[in-house]
């Protein structure tokens, strides 16, 4: 076996693409990632605790970074895309382009460069909900810990007052994109998954009524490197939240939107239950669904959330939600099947459970693959070398990525022992 046959190639730095990467890479096969964002850790960086354990997902994040960085067979590419593969099992061709991040390895995080920049940015970490400065880190936790600069707002050399400010020569401003290109036997996709756009669900007021938010913006609400630094407060004046509505299958189970279930919005939606009663005990939940789906072991977790007095559950499909205008209350109007009436209710905040949509719906990877019509990669339509993981084949939970990421090390092996 040559040396380029033992290269594996991971597409995508989150929880799955990590796993995979140190599985091969510790087996002894030299790995090479490519991350479109800054940073890796991918949707888990931005959660704020798993289910059913409700623990930091930090941890198995750190552990990870750790494992790649004692590991010097583990080669990382950030801001970057894969534009070309080509090749066959145990030779493939791959061409990476590496963008910009105006900041070099020298950088060691001393917040100059952040605190004299005049321009201020939304924050995508953090879904909008704050702004950072145009040179900015990710997150407190960022993997790597290295600033980058916002080509969309920074203003350039015209400006420079970060490059002044930096005592380690360690910002330039006239980076270009590079291109590389590199041979490996095998390679794994691992590009994720985006948060179904909720505007589109236009009768639930996302985007319109400024106490809706999604999901994700409610990980990030509560997690302490948030925005609110873990304090649970309402987006249009602060206000501590007290009641709140969660809205199931936002999207998903309806021909028009999503016609699939996303699998992880059940739990998700009582895992953050108990983060606002957790955080005010006096608080009042409300859970609007169509069915709630705990699979195996989730179960009792879900009993544990049902049986909370504070917390009701409620069978039926939200028609409306609207806003006070004076109190900017939201107003949701559903059914209550159950109780075989329509209600209407007043709450501080409401979440939608928005669903999960591949990747790959919105940006195919360049190489000979088929999707379903929801932008799923068929597994059976890849050449053999290659590895599609998590929830580039179907909606899973971080559990079960893992698993499945554990599998394509063992796999992608395998096809160039083969070789």
């Amino acid at each position: 076996m040559t040396d380029q046959n033992r290269n594996v190639l991971v597409i995508g730095g989150g929880m799955s693409g990590l796993t995979a990467a140190v599985e091969a890479a510790e087996a002894g096969y030299d790995v090479f990632i490519v991350e479109k964002n800054s940073y890796l850790g991918g949707r888990v960086a931005q959660l704020n605790k798993y289910f059913p354990k409700l623990c930091p997902p930090n941890c198995g994040l750190e552990i990870n970074f750790k494992r790649i960085k004692n590991n010097a067979q583990v080669t990382f590419y950030t801001l970057s895309e894969a534009e070309k593969i080509s090749g066959q099992e145990g030779n493939f061709d791959v061409t990476i382009k590496i963008n910009p991040r105006y900041i070099n390895n020298k950088c060691t995080g001393c917040n100059k460069c952040a605190e004299v920049c005049p321009v201020e940015r939304p924050d995508e970490f953090n879904f909008g909900m704050d702004n950072t400065k145009a040179a900015y880190i990710p997150h407190n936790q960022a993997f790597p810990f290295k600033y980058v600069i916002d080509d969309k707002y920074c203003k350039g050399p015209s400006c420079a007052k970060c490059v002044e400010a930096c005592k380690y020569d360690a910002i330039h401003l006239d980076m270009k994109p590079e291109t590389i290109n590199i041979k490996v036997g095998s390679v794994i996709l691992a590009a994720g998954w985006n948060l179904y756009d909720a505007t589109k669900v236009d009768n639930l007021g996302f985007g319109k009524v400024q106490n809706v938010i999604t999901n994700m913006m409610m990980e990030r609400l509560a997690s302490p490197n948030g925005p609110t630094n873990g304090k649970i407060l309402r987006p249009s004046d602060g206000k501590e939240v007290k009641s709140i509505a969660f809205v199931q299958c936002a999207g998903s189970r309806d021909e028009n939107h999503l016609p699939y279930c996303s699998y992880i919005c059940c739990m998700a939606s009582l895992k953050q239950a108990t983060y606002i009663r957790e955080q005010y005990p006096d608080s009042k939940v409300q859970i609007f669904y169509i069915d709630i789906r705990t699979p195996g072991r989730y179960e009792q977790f879900y009993w544990k959330v049902r049986d909370d007095e504070n917390v009701v559950l409620t069978k039926g499909k939200v028609a409306r939600i609207t806003e006070d205008p004076e109190t900017k209350d939201v107003i949701v109007e559903a059914e209550d099947i159950y109780g075989g009436s329509k209600l209407k209710a007043r709450f501080d905040m409401v979440v939608l459970a928005a669903g999960m949509v591949p990747s790959t719906k919105g940006a195919k990877i360049p190489a000979d693959i088929s999707y379903t019509a929801e932008g799923f990669v068929v597994p059976s339509s890849l050449k053999k070398g290659i590895y599609a993981i998590g929830t580039l084949k179907s909606p899973v939970d971080v559990a079960r990525s893992v698993q499945d990421a554990t599998g394509a090390a063992i796999k992608s092996i395998q096809s160039m022992v083969r070789r």
